[in-house]
This record gives C-alpha cells, structure tokens and sequence, in this order.
C-alpha cells in the first residue's frame, strides 16, 4: 500500500503537475480538428447563434468527466474494467464494442486534421499525410508513459490556445451578439446535423473511457478514506479548469468564424478554404498560425484516441492500460489503423470529420448510460456511489443528449 504522504497534495510547480495532467490530456480530445470543422460550419453557417451549444456541452462535459473520474478513483477501475467486471457479457461487449467503434470514428478525425494541416504547410497530399500523422501517433502512444505524454499534451494545448488568441486579435467581435449566443439556445433552419456534430465533438465518449483510465492507474483507491476524498476534491478542480480551457478554446473558434466568415457571407466546406480565405483578410502570419494550429491538434488528440481505443479494448480482457501490453497495443493499433483504413475511402474530408462527430453523438448515449449504472451502483462504488444529488444532474444529462440524437433523427426523417 502507498503511503498516505506520498499522495498529500502541495502547491509546487511539479507536484501541480500531478493533479492538472489528467484533465488537460482529456482537453485536448474536444479541440481536436473534429471541433475545427464542427465549429467552423458553425460559425460560418450561422454567425453566433450556437455558441450555446458549447455552453451546454462544456456543463454537460464537466459533470460526465467528473463522475468518469469518480470511478476510477474510487475503484481503482476504468470505465472499459468496471464494465467488463459488472455487466452481463453481452451487455459489455456491446458497451465496449460501440466505444471502440467511436475511438476509431474519433481517429479518422484527428488523423485527417493533421494530414490537412500538413497538406497546408508542407503541400503533402492528404493520404500521405494520413500515413505520415498515423505513423507518428502510434509511435508515440507505443513508446511513451502517461507522464510523458501529459507534458506533452499540456504543451500543445497551450500553444493551440495562444494560436486562437492571435487569432481573435485580428477580427472584430460582435460581443453583444456573442453573449447572447452563449446563453440563449436557437435552431436555426437546417442547424440539426451541425448542432449534433458540436455535440459529439466536445462530450466525446472515448474522453470518458479515458479520463476513468488516467485516474484509475494513480490507485487513489488503495488509499484510506480521507485521501480518497481529498483526490476527488482536486480531481474535480483539475477537470472544471481543464474544461473551461476547451470551453474558451472551442467558442474562440466560433467567435472566429462568425466574424470572418459568416459576417462576409462566406460559406466554409473545407478547412483548408478557410485557411485560404483567411489569408487575403488577416495576413498571411495569421493563415499559417491556423494550419500550425490544426497540426498540433490533430497529432495531440489522435495520441488521446488511440490511448482511450488501446484502454477500452484492453477493458474487454479485465485489464488497465498498458503500452507494453498485447492487448493495449492491439487496441491502439486498431483504432489508428482501423480509422487510417476508412480514410482511404473519404472523398470530403471536411464532411468526413462532420459526419465522424455525428457518429460519436450517436454513440454517447450508450457510453453515459452505462457509466450511470455504474456510478449508481453501491455494489460497484460502495460508500462512494454517487449521491442523489449528482444523480439528478447526470440523467438530466443523459436525456438531453439522447433527445438531441432524436431531433437529428427527425431532422432526417
């Protein structure tokens, strides 16, 4: 057993570093290039008005996020484990196989950014870098701690920040028209599919899988009670700022779009047209930031995914995460190569990575049911189940979302 000690919390640079890894390494799956393009026919299809859409998703976020870590501090077992563990075979083996399909659904995203800002940078065609960003993912996932890669993450979302803040230096922002898009819901005609793609790509179900996993393998839970619940109190404060982080990264993305292009009548089908069109109106320093930018989200949370596909699948056998593992290597490698295969076939990659977000909506319901049966359960959190209180909030939650995928349903229909 740990010493207590060794896990008090103290307010040094390294030791914060401890308790704001976990939540950042989430961050950066919900500033991927899916919430590029999500976010960009957002803004420019409908200038501020669903600003709110990131609102909602940011609280709905913070709450799923919080609970998924309840887990694993509390049992020491990720999302992918204590569902193996608890429910039924076949229910776990749909639970998981859904999940891993979404991870896949998640990379195809992440790998297509990268290769498009490649393609931006370099002029490399969008299946080598595909090929390129694929390879450079794995190796990084196969050959890297969870340590190495939270400095790494925590990195590259600073710089993805700092790029929109650039960014919104040179637009001017109808600030009335933006607080109002936060906090007042609309449905714009035709606003269905891009409000679920908003959706799926900030609560991302593969993020849930992994916050569980990244907290679970600190073993909070062999800790006494006391520790226990000082870990969830930081654990909480680490997902709350990590969120708000992604919350104002993912509106600056809006702000951005509505403003350039929304407000110039301009509609935006590819982000590499966006780019383009950017250059003309903000410079050419200000297209670059944009493509360096979408590099660095891309190879960031393609890592994240193949992580959450490599612990989800390695769930399937009762086992944690591990990069030296079959199993988890198998996951990873899967959810790369799996997403890498599908590429081949797209022939829009903008509408690729609009129609993969959708598909993680559509899968989200499943992942939060599951992890409310799990968190409710006294069998599985014993005195640490989650109160009534935290109950309400997260099938409030849970019914947004699945109401949500009936209004896409219906939309269709």
């Amino acid at each position: 057993m740990h010493t207590k000690s060794a896990h008090t919390p103290r307010f040094g640079a390294r030791d914060i570093l401890k308790y704001i890894g976990p939540g950042f390494l989430v961050t950066v799956g919900f500033i991927d290039p899916g919430n590029w393009a999500s976010n960009i026919a957002a803004g420019s299809d409908f200038g501020y008005r669903l600003l709110w859409m990131v609102t909602l998703s940011t609280i709905m976020l913070i709450i799923l996020q919080h609970n998924a870590a309840h887990l694993g501090i509390a049992t020491g077992l990720c999302l992918a484990e204590a569902a193996s563990k608890h429910f039924s075979r076949a229910a776990s083996w749909t639970f998981l196989l859904t999940a891993v399909a979404a991870s896949i659904f998640t990379s195809l995203a992440e790998i297509l950014g990268a290769a498009i800002g490649l393609n931006m940078l370099l002029g490399l065609p969008l299946k080598i870098g595909s090929m390129l960003a694929a390879a450079v993912s794995l190796a990084m996932v196969l050959t890297n701690g969870y340590k190495r890669i939270e400095i790494w993450i925590i990195g590259f979302v600073s710089l993805i920040g700092l790029s929109f803040l650039f960014e919104l230096s040179l637009v001017d922002i109808a600030w009335g028209e933006a607080v109002h898009g936060w906090f007042v819901p609309s449905f714009p005609s035709g606003s269905a599919p891009v409000i679920m793609s908003v959706l799926g790509a900030v609560v991302m179900p593969h993020n849930i899988f992994l916050h569980s996993e990244i907290i679970q393998s600190r073993q909070w839970n062999l800790e006494d009670e006391a520790t226990i619940n000082r870990q969830l109190k930081y654990e909480f404060i680490d997902t709350l700022s990590a969120m708000l982080v992604g919350w104002a990264i993912n509106s600056a993305m809006i702000l951005v779009a509505a403003s350039v292009f929304h407000a110039g009548g301009m509609a935006v089908s590819e982000l590499s047209q966006a780019q383009e069109t950017m250059r003309p109106l903000l410079g050419d320093a200000a297209s670059t930031v944009f493509a360096f930018a979408l590099l660095l989200a891309g190879f960031s949370s393609s890592v994240t995914s193949a992580m959450a596909g490599g612990s989800i699948y390695a769930g399937i056998f009762h086992e944690p995460y591990d990069p030296a593992d079959s199993h988890s290597r198998t996951g990873a490698a899967l959810t790369i190569l799996g997403a890498l295969a599908i590429i081949m076939f797209v022939t829009n990659p903008f509408k690729g990575i609009i129609w993969s977000q959708i598909m993680l909506s559509i899968q989200l319901p499943i992942t939060i049911f599951g992890l409310i049966a799990l968190t409710s359960s006294e069998k599985v959190m014993g005195r640490f189940v989650t109160p009534g209180s935290h109950k309400i909030m997260l099938w409030t939650t849970a019914l947004i979302v699945s109401a949500l995928n009936v209004m896409l349903l219906v939309s269709f229909i």
